[in-house]
Parts: C-alpha cells; structure tokens; sequence
C-alpha cells in the first residue's frame, strides 16, 4: 500500500495494488478506482485535509468509548 498527498490540490490517494485503474466511481468525497476485472486499486479522497481529519475523530472516539466499556 503506498499512500501520496497533494497539498495544493488537498487530495490522499491510497494505491492498495499495482493493477492499472480502468474506471472509478465517486461517493461524497471518496473516488473509488476499479481494474477492468472490478478489482479496487485505489482510493482517492478529495478534500482530504477535512475528511481524514473526521475519520481520525471517529477512530479516536471509537477506542475512547471502548476503554471506557472495558472499565
């Protein structure tokens, strides 16, 4: 997986393969690149600096509400 970050254009492309991209598909901010075979080779998230930001949020909210389940 290699991850590669455009400040100036604020988007986060995550390669999860070395398959060539043939087609994506977007959904809010997340434009998902497919092989010709339907297999995902990337991820492209678009204002990034905002939505990795809500996704970290979520994450630290997770394991703060399950520390605090365990107690």
């Amino acid at each position: 997986m290699e991850y590669e970050y455009d400040p100036e254009a604020d988007i986060l492309l995550i390669r999860l393969g070395n398959g060539k991209p043939d087609y994506g598909e977007q959904k809010d901010n997340v434009i998902t690149h497919y092989t010709k075979e339907g297999k995902i080779v990337q991820l492209e998230i678009l204002d990034a600096s905002k939505e990795t930001a809500h996704m970290i949020l979520s994450i630290m909210k997770s394991k703060h509400a399950l520390a605090a389940d365990s107690n």
